[in-house]
């Protein structure tokens, strides 16, 4: 096992999108989760997403409805689709892996502006 690594971030307009991605080798056959969360300026470190072993997954409230969570098992990577983008969506988003997996991404920067 090894640190995850994200990709996908940049700037993006606001009402925009963008698809993030956190590949974690040996997520799969670990039977990991994965939390996502963020970091913005002067704000406290916040979880916004999960994904479980199983496939079920949570969201917080500020991100439910325009974020979706899904995984390619196959390729040891859990994806976030992030639609309908505010400028306060605008942080560093990192993935950590939960369970048999205890590891955390350096992060992604995601800058929501015009």
């Amino acid at each position: 096992q090894v640190q995850p690594v994200e990709s996908g971030g940049g700037l993006v307009q606001p009402g925009g999108s963008v698809t993030l991605a956190c590949t974690a080798p040996g997520f799969t056959s670990n039977r990991c989760g994965m939390n996502w969360y963020r970091l913005a300026a002067g704000k406290p470190r916040e979880w916004f997403s999960q994904i479980r072993p199983d496939g079920s997954t949570a969201y917080a409230n500020s991100v439910k409805g325009r974020f979706t969570i899904s995984k390619d098992e196959p390729k040891d990577t859990v994806y976030l689709q992030m639609n309908s983008l505010k400028p306060e969506d605008t942080a560093m988003y990192s993935c950590e892996t939960f369970g048999a997996c205890n590891y955390r991404g350096q992060g992604t920067q995601v800058t929501v502006s015009s």
